[in-house]
């Protein structure tokens, strides 16, 4: 059975949360169900023999009739599914069951509650691929590759990445007391995350100075293509002569949605993406579209993953668009739903294809490097504070490196940033707890902490704060017609 072009591309989703709704048959099913016979092995279709069969059944019974302990049927048999697809060692390749394959569509169809963050296993850790913008996780000081150790207190080694995930969401209102590794600090952070609704709105537009059109997009749903026109249809109304697609921290979904935002900007005949398949067979997606009078800039970071890097590939290699920002996180495989041949409501979604950008590169575990490459201040990427001990005069640590600097960037000189609380640093406390109008102790307690990583978040989140905004603008501008 063959597919081409659109119809492959209406069928496949991208990314950890990808909607388990749309389910592409790639195989008939009777062949996956087909059964050597003889007992040997396996012949070249790769089916399962009857000895494979019975010894499967023969460790099933004996788990059931002799283990000491009770067994629970679908415990053993879900781990049975796992067991198999974790020797694929691809991580993005999952079992869900019934549960976890509901919450997985409600991710990407309606709002759910959670923390709001993309994630993946990496080398067997629960790693965030990026926070969702607006997110509990995000406004916690959540970023990209930090990884979760453990989730109220227990630790998720051993688990699923699905049943990690079931750990990490919850409630609106509960929370997540997470326990974090961050590259560049010895010990691990722990943080405090407000599960919420996590609202699937996910394109954002406003017009800034100059007539300059800015649209946000957050995640690739089933409705992000509409909502996309819609915005960009009344940008243009109002007389747009350029635009940005912010795609920063947006980890991904349907690679239908990111084709029909992206078409329009690629002109006739210039491919959009490039899939490849488990033979290296080649296809092409060409776009349709018209193309666009004005020029247009992508702002991508180490959080853009999957569909956001089919779309910085596309624009730039067939639109002549421009790369601005960081390089991005480097996923470039596809994964397909096979809820329909599980039959129960559970949910296998499998790496089935590669993806490539128009010009033929595979950017799996590389990233789309930038063409205007901007890092944002230090104080964008600062570790929260442990808030274990109270930080004091002439001691050393990742958590006074992290207080200097958040202090740099709130305006308030520490005079070093390497982790000695220095005199100076001492009084650089003392001139913030006199702007909050608390006990002015040169010391940083809980208190101190929070209003510091308040204090912070309200720069990150001011546009005059955000370099690579900026060189975007500078860009935009700099070739309008």
């Amino acid at each position: 059975m063959t597919f081409k072009g659109r119809t492959v591309l209406a069928f496949i989703l991208l990314a950890m949360f990808a909607s388990s709704i749309m389910t592409l048959t790639i195989v008939n099913p009777s062949m996956l169900a087909a059964v050597g016979k003889g007992g040997g092995a396996a012949p070249s279709g790769g089916s399962l023999t009857s000895k494979d069969l019975s010894k499967i059944s023969t460790t099933y019974q004996l788990i059931e009739n002799k283990f000491l302990n009770q067994v629970d049927h679908d415990k053993v048999v879900n781990g049975a599914i796992n067991g198999m697809l974790a020797t694929l060692d691809d991580p993005f390749t999952v079992y869900m069951d019934q549960n976890e394959a509901k919450q997985f569509d409600e991710s990407i169809t309606s709002s759910f509650q959670g923390i709001g963050a993309e994630v993946s296993s990496e080398d067997g850790k629960v790693t965030i691929v990026a926070p969702i913008k607006g997110s509990p996780a995000e406004k916690a000081g959540l970023h990209a590759k930090d990884v979760i150790v453990s989730v109220n207190g227990e630790k998720l080694d051993g688990l699923t990445l699905n049943q990690a995930i079931m750990k990490i969401r919850g409630p609106k209102g509960t929370q997540a007391k997470l326990e974090i590794l961050r590259s560049g600090t010895q010990e691990p952070i722990q943080m405090i995350v407000v599960r919420d609704d996590i609202d699937v709105e996910t394109v954002y537009a406003e017009m800034l100075q100059g007539n300059i059109g800015k649209i946000e997009i957050r995640q690739f749903s089933t409705n992000t293509a509409k909502r996309f026109k819609e915005e960009l249809t009344s940008l243009e109304a109002k007389g747009m002569k350029g635009l940005i697609i912010d795609v920063r921290n947006d980890p991904g979904g349907l690679l239908q949605a990111v084709v029909d935002i992206v078409e329009p900007f690629v002109p006739k005949g210039k491919p959009i993406v490039k899939i490849e398949d488990r033979q290296g067979k080649q296809e092409d997606t060409p776009s349709q579209g018209a193309g666009k009078n004005y020029p247009v800039a992508v702002l991508m970071n180490k959080g853009s993953a999957s569909a956001s890097e089919i779309l910085a590939g596309a624009l730039h290699d067939s639109a002549g668009s421009k790369l601005v920002g960081e390089t991005s996180f480097g996923k470039g495989t596809v994964q397909v739903p096979f809820e329909k041949e599980m039959g129960d409501g559970s949910n296998i979604k499998m790496t089935v294809y590669k993806w490539l950008t128009p010009s033929g590169t595979w950017i799996h575990k590389k990233g789309i490097s930038p063409d205007i490459a901007v890092d944002q201040p230090d104080y964008f990427k600062v570790a929260p504070l442990t808030k274990k001990a109270t930080l004091k005069p002439d001691t050393t640590g990742d958590d006074i490196k992290n207080l200097q600097i958040m202090l740099s960037g709130l305006g308030l000189n520490p005079d070093r940033t390497d982790g000695y609380f220095s005199e100076k640093t001492a009084q650089a406390v003392k001139a913030f707890q006199r702007q909050q109008n608390i006990p002015v102790t040169g010391e940083v307690d809980t208190d101190t902490a929070n209003r510091l990583e308040k204090a912070i978040l309200n720069e990150i989140k001011d546009p005059k704060n955000d370099l690579q905004l900026k060189a975007a603008v500078q860009y935009v501008q700099s070739v309008i017609k």
